[in-house]
């Protein structure tokens, strides 16, 4: 008597990985912002150089001090805004793609096909994540020119190990973070209080315009706190070679922050909590 080896139709081994799937949402979440070019991409990118050009301006080409290393404030800034704008970047993806689709009503669309929690995960994940290191290289290459007119050094690469783990992992974390905030919202409203009193303020408070040993007690300490500030001390690290917080304590925090963060998506989605009627 032969054993049927093949899975019925429809039906789906342990294990199995639905690739082109995965590959489809995936491919659909990065062409939806490469569409709107103007708005994901080029608006984040003016945004950060007039952010750095202002405050160029009203500091004067003042230097700052990292490690005992003097650096131009223009350089020290311009790595922070690049990870700035991974992480806002790499959130609204991810977020405002599953609203969007709660909104329309065509989120059946995502949850019909033999998708895994995982997979969905997954795609929508590397979608933030793609979003964010697309306008990573746009604002690398506009705020390198940015801190040349201010009188600084363009950005360079220090460390590559650095700039690349923390600029990706900082990315899937926000991508995750936002997966989770376009399922809990119901509405617009919902999601910009995610964005003005979470994202905004752990983003203007991790050291991005300033040097934290600035701060005084208890500020200094609650901001080590923040996975936001070691995201960005470790991507500087990576540009200027010099940073403010403990780096292997900064890469286990966001390590352990993404497991648990993808671990409540995978949650989220399997049980379809607030996605299904």
């Amino acid at each position: 008597m032969k054993t049927d080896v093949h899975p019925r139709p429809g039906e789906r081994r342990f294990g199995a990985v639905n690739w082109l799937g995965l590959w489809t949402l995936t491919e659909k979440e990065t062409r939806r912002f490469l569409k709107v070019s103007a708005q994901t991409i080029v608006a984040p990118v003016l945004t950060n150089l007039m952010f750095l050009l202002v405050f160029s301006v009203a500091l004067g080409g003042r230097e700052i001090t990292v490690e005992g290393k003097p650096v131009a404030f223009a350089e020290f800034m311009a790595a922070g805004l690049v990870m700035m704008a991974i992480l806002q970047n790499a959130f609204a993806n991810a977020s405002s793609s599953i609203l969007i689709a709660k909104i329309q009503g065509n989120i059946v669309d995502v949850l019909m096909p033999p998708l895994s929690p995982s997979e969905l995960t997954v795609a929508f994940a590397i979608g933030g994540l793609t979003r964010g290191a697309v306008v990573a290289v746009a604002s690398w290459a506009t705020l390198s020119l940015g801190a040349w007119a201010a009188g600084a050094a363009p950005l360079g690469v220090a460390h590559l190990s650095a700039i690349l783990y923390y600029g990706l992992s900082a990315a899937l974390a926000m991508a995750l973070l936002g997966i989770l905030g376009g399922i809990w919202a119901e509405k617009f409203d919902h999601l910009a209080l995610v964005t003005n009193f979470l994202i905004i303020p752990l983003t203007f408070l991790s050291g991005t315009f300033y040097s934290v040993s600035l701060l005084p007690e208890p500020w200094h300490t609650v901001s080590h706190l923040n996975p936001i500030f070691y995201a960005i001390d470790g991507f500087r690290y990576g540009v200027i070679g010099a940073h403010e917080g403990n780096l292997l304590a900064g890469a286990l925090f966001l390590c352990a922050l993404n497991l648990v963060l993808a671990l409540v998506c995978w949650i989220a989605f399997r049980r379809g909590w607030r996605m299904k009627a």
